[in-house]
């Protein structure tokens, strides 16, 4: 499922160019445990990659590697040509923030940034310069003088930032930094992330187990899986064109549809809707609030319209819009998306797109609806 270093790293319309960073068949083992196999990814500059994974995916662990941390067994780490896989973390054009900050809770803010530079020896001048431009930019100059313990999470998080920051580095890493935050603050910095990379140009490489999180502030995500990449895409592809069931499943609300294909014809319980593949078994998904109450709206001339009753079992209220669970006659249940002010009558009329309908494959060990 991953990119190769020949493919264009933005999208089919896009030149194919030297990408920042590539990841080449990278391999990792710890003892007899495999972590992380065959795993090859391109970053392109100024790219902002979101590495998305449960728990125990590998994600921590490809990050750690990229930064020097780890070793690999096998594959091969590149940036802009130069292999890096030997070299220590401290002469590879990268920094990490990681998940607690680990700032110094002796040293002011200022100090705390500018303490890379001083073990580095750059000289008094240079370091005051650059100290001050990253407290800019991270709008915390007037904090410069503060601790750490009398600044908020958002604002230690800002700090950390400005101290990777500091070191001119080509790519920043980012180890789940939101996490120690809460609901509120943890959007709000991620809009002002988002905005930051914008600003400064770097490519950074953010960690996290949230969807919603990945969705909303990279330019494309890398899903792992049990230590294998899953599907490498925009959200928006990943969203509406998800490659496995598993992709599907992760990234937001779906049905699986798991239909027998006859003559053009795929055959789900009370459902069918013409499709171009081969007889057999398929497995489709179908997004809830791609489902509508039939007359609602207009769906696309082009596809034909698949047509469905049923009765509300099942309802969640998700604000504007209620996560409905609806079964049909013959007991067959799916999941419909509606604005809350739309429900009234127990019974639906439901209409979908068949295009809307999307072929994928069966991830192994993945969880099948009927």
């Amino acid at each position: 499922m991953a990119t190769t270093p020949e493919t264009a790293i933005s999208g089919p319309a896009t030149a194919v160019v030297r990408p920042l960073l590539s990841v080449r068949n990278l391999s990792k083992s710890f003892g007899k445990t495999s972590v992380l196999r065959s795993i090859s990814l391109d970053i392109a500059e100024g790219e902002f990659l979101t590495i998305l994974g449960e728990s125990g995916s590998g994600k921590t662990t490809l990050l750690r590697i990229i930064a020097g941390f780890e070793t690999v067994n096998s594959g091969e780490i590149l940036m802009a040509g130069e292999r890096l896989n030997h070299l220590p973390p401290y002469r590879r054009r990268v920094n990490t923030v990681f998940q607690n900050y680990a700032l110094f809770p002796h040293l002011t803010v200022e100090q705390n940034i500018a303490y890379g530079l001083r073990v580095a020896n750059v000289p008094k001048r240079e370091i005051m310069t650059r100290v001050e431009q990253s407290l800019a930019m991270v709008k915390m100059s007037v904090h410069a003088k503060s601790k750490p313990a009398k600044i908020s999470g958002g604002q230690q998080q800002r700090v950390a930032l400005a101290r990777a920051l500091v070191n001119r580095p080509r790519l920043l890493l980012l180890d789940e930094p939101l996490s120690a935050l809460d609901a509120n603050l943890r959007r709000q910095m991620q809009m002002e992330l988002k905005s930051l990379q914008r600003e400064v140009g770097i490519a950074f490489v953010f960690v996290t187990h949230e969807q919603e999180e990945a969705m909303v502030m990279s330019d494309r995500i890398a899903l792992l899986r049990q230590g294998e990449l899953e599907q490498v895409a925009s959200p928006r592809e990943i969203y509406n064109r998800p490659a496995t069931s598993y992709a599907a499943q992760f990234i937001g609300h779906t049905n699986l549809l798991q239909a027998e294909v006859r003559a053009g014809i795929a055959r789900c319980h009370s459902l069918s809707w013409p499709v171009t593949l081969p007889d057999g078994k398929a497995l489709f998904s179908l997004r809830p609030e791609n489902i509508r109450l039939a007359g609602n709206c207009t769906l696309p001339s082009e596809s034909p319209v698949v047509r469905v009753k049923g009765v509300i079992c099942q309802q969640a209220f998700h604000g504007a819009t209620e996560l409905v669970e609806v079964e049909c006659a013959d007991g067959f249940a799916f999941s419909v998306r509606i604005a809350s002010h739309d429900i009234g009558a127990n019974e639906l009329d439901l209409e979908f797109s068949s295009a809307d309908a999307v072929p994928v494959l069966e991830s192994p060990n993945g969880v099948s609806q009927p």
